[in-house]
């Protein structure tokens, strides 16, 4: 659903008719700031732009509108996706993302699980910009409330299959697997101890027992010495129906915001396959131990 951005032409008042200074806000990579500009003209809008690939943008007395306009300095990041976390304390707002001066709306007050991670790619050379609106502000407790999300920019390492495959929850073809086990966050080989699911997120978790814990960036996997094992969980959506069952899988996916989420995980026996035909035909996109 797309509705035509009424700010866009208040936001080129607000940052051209010489109020930059105390209306355009710039960092590196996080933004804190208050929404009392409103209170002298409630038409203004916000606008911050960050150079980062993770950050977090803090909203104290949210005011009328905010966008924030996303510009790492990463050329690589501009192959990825764009990946924001809300806080829980976003209720009460709208959030938008913003294309060629249209606002498509991503989420509204009561629609959004909590800690839902919502991702999207770059439109031709510029990243769409994130754009919060309020609702009517009436009371004091509302005055002390702080908005804000995390953001991510995952470049083309992770995101070129991640995303796509987990969010279509198809199986990778075999050139998805091969890059994913060069490329992702983190590879384990290991089998499934259980699956929960949480229908408010809307997603799974998978427990896993790893054999073996080939690489990983963060702590997704812990050492579990007195097994000779390691022990990790995993994030999918729930609609891909992951189940537990036997047999020896090779894990693969990355890492947002302090979570693990799948990515893909073929059988152990059949990624075998699939390496050694490509090793013998010199087409691996890198070496990967086989034990």
């Amino acid at each position: 659903m797309f509705v035509q951005n009424l700010w866009l032409g208040l936001i080129i008042w607000t940052c051209v008719l010489g109020l930059q200074s105390r209306f355009c806000e710039a960092d590196l990579c996080d933004w804190t700031g208050s929404g009392f500009a409103a209170a002298v003209d409630p038409r203004i809008v916000l606008q911050v732009r960050l150079r980062c690939t993770k950050g977090s943008v803090r909203w104290i007395y949210p005011g009328q509108a905010l966008r924030v306009v996303l510009q790492p300095s990463s050329s690589s990041a501009r192959r990825g996706a764009l990946c924001i976390k809300a806080w829980p304390t976003l209720r009460g707002a709208s959030v938008y993302i913003e294309r060629a001066g249209e606002l498509e709306l991503l989420v509204t007050d009561g629609g959004r699980s909590e800690d839902q991670v919502f991702c999207f790619r770059p439109n031709g050379p510029h990243w769409p910009a994130i754009y919060l609106q309020t609702g009517p502000q009436t009371n004091e407790a509302w005055s002390r409330r702080v908005m804000g999300f995390r953001y991510e920019l995952l470049g083309n390492r992770s995101a070129a299959f991640s995303l796509d495959v987990h969010a279509s929850c198809r199986p990778c073809n075999d050139t998805e697997l091969l890059l994913a086990v060069c490329n992702s966050d983190f590879v384990a080989r290991g089998s499934i101890a259980a699956v929960s699911h949480d229908p408010e997120r809307q997603t799974s978790l998978v427990e896993v027992r790893a054999a073996r814990v080939y690489r990983q960036h963060g702590q997704v996997f812990e050492p579990m010495p007195a097994e000779a094992s390691w022990r990790g969980r995993i994030r999918t959506l729930l609609r891909c129906h992951v189940r537990p069952g036997d047999g020896e899988f090779l894990f693969t996916g990355s890492e947002h915001f302090g979570e693990a989420w799948l990515g893909c995980a073929p059988r152990y026996k059949d990624f075998l396959s699939v390496y050694r035909a490509a090793w013998a035909a010199r087409r691996n996109s890198c070496d990967f131990p086989l034990d």
